[in-house]
């Protein structure tokens, strides 16, 4: 090991030098414990959102079976319409039979209307009935005018239909007319056509319908399911709903879409072959959130096309936003808790490092200092031989060796006086020195304490004078005793009344007092009016590292507190900065220890 890095005593780091780890731990454990929480409210929530749904898929689907049911009788009812004799018997029909079928007559005749208003407007083509005919899935739309001309037609009729007698009830209309009729009849018997005949109002021409089987059972279907919704009602929380064949023909629709599906989307064609019993999906429109039902419409046990039902999610996103908005509260004050506890245990459990720390620290310096005084007290033990020595020469020099000059006899006296004052000076620090280093076994007796004090006001009172300081005492006249070691207590008030003396420069006052304190404790008071301590001070004035004189060890106020603890008192230090300082020692007043007590 290189000179500049040879270590030749390092002290060694506390054990406790670091941060608690606790904190830590608990902040893994909460953040586990939130993390806990938080999902199991996350799968509360969903459980939520998949019951309240559960319950709206089953209304939309209960919905969509109501009008499955009141379609398949009202297209069983125009059936029976539809056979006017049962058995070559004539059979009246109830009004509850005739309803459907007049319904389907009024949307047939509903879109002669329509052909007839957009012909009142000119704009009739020959385009426009054929993509009408498509749309409406009509077999047959031709407009004849007054002669009974084919005007526009969506489709050409066969020739070879020959012309039958007209029909009864066409004598009004014009030979052409009734000549067409004529050949419908007879598509109607070869091909199970039906066909309406509209004459406008004012005999200008005359608008003709016609259905094959699909187109009538289309608009069979189409009328049952839409007098299907008109029972169905309002409310029940439906927004939309539409229903469509397996050709997205329409069948049916209340309320406004949000969107058209398309028969390319891959949801279509699942549906329609029972893959999928229902499909349910949350969609937004209008401002509002929708749940949007996707399910096979069927009539007779078969799919006859695909049904959309919209309900509104208003109630159930008010109670998922209250479940959502209640675990958010109880997840921050958990986490506020969590927050709250880390710091207190840290600051506290800090508090209680640095404590221990420093308790740490002071054995240290208690042993390292034990040992130093013990190496000290033998060192000191050797020291006062020599000194005794040099004093002894001093003397002797001073009587037998006196210089005859004068000048030079005087010199010699200041220099013999130098070494006699600084040998007593070196002697005084020794004696000092192993009185607080050598262990001390106090010897209790009941003693009252007004003795003690006078005894040092007495001893300490010609020096006072001498400085200008007035020493004052106040106490009664009735003894008061308390259990002490004479010898070792007088030294320690000593010390105090010595140290309140030192700190007043010119002249000052020095009060002794004795006052009974409650708790069976008697209080010593000693008051000075010195240069007083600040609060820094007043917290080391009894470490034996620390001191303010430039003489001396500066070890009588560690050993007066030595003292005092050994008789079982208390020191208590008031004191402010140029205005004096008080030193109360508190002494029980009665014997805990019969033996003696050993100070510590």
């Amino acid at each position: 090991m290189s000179p500049e890095k040879k270590i030749i005593w390092q002290q060694p780091s506390p054990r406790f030098n670091r941060p608690f780890l606790q904190p830590l731990a608990v902040g893994l454990v909460c953040a586990v414990l939130i993390a806990l929480i938080l999902t199991m409210g996350i799968m509360d929530l969903r459980r939520s959102e998949r019951t309240l749904i559960g319950f709206m898929e089953n209304q939309g689907n209960r919905i969509i079976g109501v009008v499955e049911r009141l379609t398949e009788e009202n297209l069983k009812t125009m059936i029976i319409a539809s056979q006017q004799t049962t058995g070559g018997a004539f059979v009246p029909l109830t009004e509850q039979v005739i309803s459907p079928q007049k319904f389907l007559t009024e949307a047939i005749v509903a879109m002669g209307r329509e052909i007839d208003n957009r012909w009142k407007r000119e704009h009739l083509s020959e385009a426009y009935i054929r993509r009408y005919a498509q749309e409406k899935n009509l077999y047959l739309v031709a407009v004849l005018n007054s002669l009974g001309e084919v005007i526009f037609q969506s489709r050409t009729l066969p020739d070879n239909l020959s012309n039958e007698k007209a029909p009864a009830g066409t004598a009004a209309l014009s030979k052409r007319t009734a000549d067409l009729i004529s050949r419908l009849n007879q598509l109607n018997r070869l091909k199970k056509i039906g066909f309406i005949a509209l004459s406008r109002k004012d005999e200008s021409g005359t608008i003709i319908l016609a259905l094959d089987r699909d187109s009538l059972r289309y608009w069979g279907t189409r009328v049952s399911v839409e007098k299907a919704m008109e029972k169905l009602g309002e409310g029940q929380g439906v927004v939309y709903l539409t229903v469509r064949d397996k050709k997205e023909m329409l069948l049916g629709e209340a309320g406004e879409l949000p969107a058209v599906w398309k028969k390319e989307d891959p949801l279509f064609p699942r549906i329609l072959d029972g893959t999928v019993a229902f499909e349910s999906r949350k969609v937004g429109f209008g401002g509002k959130s929708l749940l949007e039902i996707v399910a096979p419409f069927r009539l007779g046990g078969e799919i006859a096309g695909i049904v959309r039902v919209g309900l509104e999610r208003g109630n159930t996103d008010q109670i998922l936003d209250e479940n959502r908005r209640n675990m958010f509260v109880f997840l921050s004050f958990v986490m506020l808790m969590a927050i709250l506890s880390m710091w207190l245990l840290y600051h506290n459990q800090n508090r209680h490092l640095a404590r221990v720390v420093e308790m740490t620290r002071q054995l240290e310096k208690a042993e390292r200092l034990s040992s130093l005084g013990q190496l000290a007290a033998g060192v000191a033990h050797e020291i006062r031989n020599p000194l005794n020595a040099i004093s002894m020469a001093s003397q002797r020099l001073r009587r037998e060796y006196v210089p005859e000059d004068e000048e030079k006899n005087k010199e010699f006296v200041n220099l013999t006086g130098v070494i006699r004052d600084e040998i007593r000076r070196l002697n005084g620090i020794i004696e000092e020195f192993l009185t607080f280093s050598k262990s001390r076994r106090l010897e209790l007796h009941d003693c009252p304490v007004q003795e003690v004090l006078r005894k040092i006001a007495n001893l300490i009172s010609e020096e006072a004078a001498a400085k200008g300081i007035s020493l004052r005492t106040e106490w009664g006249n009735e003894p008061i005793v308390v259990p002490m070691d004479m010898d070792k207590l007088q030294q320690a008030l000593f010390n105090f009344v010595k140290n309140a003396m030192e700190s007043i420069s010119g002249e000052g006052i020095v009060t002794l007092s004795i006052r009974n304190v409650e708790n069976g404790r008697v209080g010593i008071r000693i008051t000075d009016t010195g240069c007083g301590m600040t609060t820094e001070e007043v917290d080391r004035i009894f470490n034996p590292e620390y001191t303010t004189k430039e003489k001396g060890l500066g070890l009588g106020l560690p050993l007066a507190h030595e003292i005092i603890r050994g008789h079982g008192g208390e020191i208590r230090v008031l004191s402010r900065k140029g205005e004096g300082t008080t030193f109360e020692i508190l002494l029980p007043a009665e014997r805990h220890n019969d033996k003696g007590a050993k100070s510590s």
